[in-house]
């Protein structure tokens, strides 16, 4: 095993969290940039911990998400940030945020369970663009007549709105109560900050600048059935 200098080590674990393109896991790194180099575990840690504190005060932080590390603006840069890009943040429906609020908070649940809470029918066209973006998916049946699929956040799902885990969520005690889903509509809509849309950004850009969705709620994916 080569051994290697704490600076050194430092320097290598910035560059790689720097040139990945996505975020990178501590296993991650200790697999590839780190084999055949004496560093253990701890000192990963230790050198990631101090990372995040040389960035604290900067304007690029190093954060943790679901994922692994990456580095990113900070969130109250995003208004100016923003002006580098000529795309418009993506707009989503209303109906399409209140979903993935649902699934997200009292996961795992059915389509039908979403549709009892909102008190309308959720189109096709939600679900499948949900899925597309790879924030929920299937994670097995409902032992129940006709066998409901049941749907659950992803990792992708944490690291676009910059969260470690599903306890990073803002508590909610009910969501069947129309200010809490607000609040919390707000609150997902604002976490989206810390990472711009894949389709608007060139490598990196994601990582490392920050812009908010908008809430469209005049712009439904399809038509709702009232129940």
């Amino acid at each position: 095993m080569v051994k290697i200098s704490r600076a050194q080590l430092k320097q290598l674990v910035e560059a790689a969290i720097f040139v990945a393109d996505q975020p990178l896991s501590q296993e991650q790194i200790q697999l590839t940039v780190l084999d055949g180099l004496a560093v253990s575990k701890t000192m990963l840690k230790e050198t990631l911990a101090e990372l995040k504190l040389d960035y604290q005060a900067r304007g690029i932080q190093l954060v943790e998400v679901a994922s692994g590390y990456r580095f990113q603006s900070m969130d109250s840069l995003s208004p100016w940030l923003s002006k580098l890009w000529q795309e418009q943040a993506p707009r989503y429906s209303r109906a399409m945020l209140e979903t993935l609020s649902l699934i997200a908070y009292r996961q795992p649940i059915t389509r039908g369970e979403i549709e009892d809470v909102r008190g309308v029918s959720v189109s096709s066209q939600i679900m499948k663009t949900l899925r597309e973006r790879g924030w929920v998916k299937v994670i097995g049946h409902k032992e129940v007549p006709g066998r409901p699929s049941l749907y659950a956040t992803t990792k992708t799902f944490l690291d676009y709105f910059s969260l470690k885990s599903l306890s990073d969520l803002p508590s909610s005690d009910d969501l069947l109560v129309t200010e809490v889903i607000d609040n919390q509509l707000n609150i997902l809509s604002s976490e989206a900050c810390n990472k711009l849309t894949e389709d608007n950004s060139p490598q990196q850009s994601a990582d490392r600048s920050n812009i908010e969705p908008s809430i469209d709620s005049n712009n439904a994916d399809e038509p709702e059935q009232l129940h």
